[in-house]
């Protein structure tokens, strides 16, 4: 029997391990992938209190390293749902099933997919949506990028320090990132722009040749002939496996100021939950509120 169960291992989920593990409750943290979630794989953060910059694996690394110090028990595996029972909770993963007080879900989103037939099937063919990853596999080679908000702009900027060339392309005619992202894609020589591009086709032989794009306004075909894809147009909820315990809203877990979720012992953190501002450090306050929360609960029983 754990104090509490945290689910997702990204900065939300290892934040409340932190402050459960800082309170003397014994924690199990549930990772399906790696530690750091989404964060892990951006290039570089800029924009994380007192720390000018870090790479999202640094700054991922030490915070594992922080909560496993403090004693948490870690395990990669896939939570599939959360059973009631009686006064504690049952979590069932693909290999075990563990019991709790109390469960925080920090399980972040996954990454959207652009929906585009062959898609699919060129995963690690042609088709990223991860350029830390992936990126140095295509050394001084050409690639697209579809995406027009920060972490598409970082992988463009990333991209372009080993690659040919990194062609962005935007379904709208302008970028949703920061001014100073904008301005750093704007220097590079080896990145080019076009806007008002909709993808139409993957053109493939076994590995990705190129992409057929829709110009928006001139109605014109545009091709752009690339060895890789790199798609970052966003992510998407996955919760609906807590859908008997938790409500949601377009897959988001609907919680008050607090995390609280409809479930009393039931908290909701970070990306995964229904509101208007998803950043690191947003994240960073749900994990920590989640956490207090979930220890009154548990001493207050």
């Amino acid at each position: 029997m754990f104090d509490i169960i945290v689910i997702g291992g990204g900065a939300a989920g290892m934040t409340a391990a932190l402050y459960a593990l800082r309170s003397g409750k014994k924690v199990l943290v549930l990772e399906k992938e790696n530690f750091g979630g989404q964060i892990a794989n951006s290039p570089r953060v800029e924009n994380f209190p007192s720390i000018k910059e870090i790479s999202g694996v640094d700054l991922s690394s030490n915070m594992f390293e922080q909560i496993m110090d403090l004693g948490a028990e870690f395990e990669l595996e896939d939570v599939l749902n959360i059973e009631k029972k009686d006064d504690f909770f049952n979590v069932v993963t693909n290999y075990n099933s563990y019991e709790a007080k109390a469960v925080i879900i920090a399980s972040g989103v996954k990454h959207r997919k652009i929906g585009v037939t062959g898609e699919d099937e060129l995963v690690g063919k042609g088709v990223s949506y991860c350029a830390v990853c992936d990126g140095a596999f295509y050394k001084d080679q050409d690639v697209a990028l579809i995406g027009d908000a920060n972490t598409a702009l970082q992988y463009a900027l990333l991209l372009s320090n080993y690659c040919r060339s990194v062609h962005i392309c935007t379904l709208f005619d302008h970028f949703f990132g920061e001014e100073i992202l904008v301005n750093r894609i704007k220097e590079r020589e080896n990145i080019k722009v076009t806007h008002n591009l909709s993808l139409e086709k993957f053109n493939y032989n076994d590995t990705l040749e190129s992409l057929d794009f829709v110009d928006t306004v001139t109605k014109e075909k545009v091709n752009v002939k690339c060895s890789c894809c790199f798609i970052a147009i966003g992510q998407i909820p996955d919760n609906d496996r807590f859908s008997n315990l938790v409500e949601l809203d377009r897959g988001y877990i609907l919680t008050d100021d607090l995390c609280h979720t409809k479930t009393p012992g039931i908290y909701a953190a970070g990306d995964c939950r229904s509101k208007k501002v998803r950043q690191l450090t947003t994240a960073v306050s749900d994990g920590a509120i989640s956490a207090i929360e979930a220890v009154n609960y548990i001493d207050n029983k």
